[in-house]
């Protein structure tokens, strides 16, 4: 009665035959689909370069280059600075929003405010200049283009 039964549908699969009830000895299930008893190693465990950790990113994933952010800030602040909004600049009617603002100080600006709309144009061309000064500098100092 200890003859091996090929399991349908496994491929390699076999089942030795149950033992009596009475016994204490187990069935054991031998199939390729099975992974081995062996215990796998934790790979967060493992010795690696970055001290013991396993990391996704490099350390300094930002890459903070102060060139960056000095040319990117003059390379906003100068096409900003260009009168062209009724003979005003972009910068000078933001500044100019913000000392009208800070005249009712304890007030908050009211909604429709002319302000609203200088701070967040500003900071927008701002911030997509730092961004693409980023991918550039970056993308050319690694040699991606």
């Amino acid at each position: 009665m200890a003859a091996a039964t090929t399991v349908v549908g496994l491929a390699t699969s076999s089942l030795s035959s149950a033992p009596p009830i009475s016994s204490p000895k187990r069935s054991n299930l031998n199939s390729s689909f099975l992974r081995s008893s062996i215990a796998a190693r934790n790979p967060l465990k493992q010795q690696l370069a970055s001290g013991g950790k396993l990391t996704c990113f490099k350390r300094d994933w930002l890459r903070t280059d102060l060139n960056v952010i000095g040319f990117g800030f003059i390379g906003w602040l100068a096409p900003s600075s260009i009168p062209i909004i009724n003979g005003n600049s972009l910068t000078g009617l933001f500044f100019q929003s913000i000392g009208s603002e800070l005249s009712h100080f304890p007030s908050p600006p009211a909604l429709t405010s002319q302000f609203w709309l200088w701070l967040i144009t500003w900071h927008f061309g701002l911030f997509l200049c730092l961004t693409f000064g980023q991918i550039g500098f970056k993308g050319r100092s690694e040699e991606y283009f």
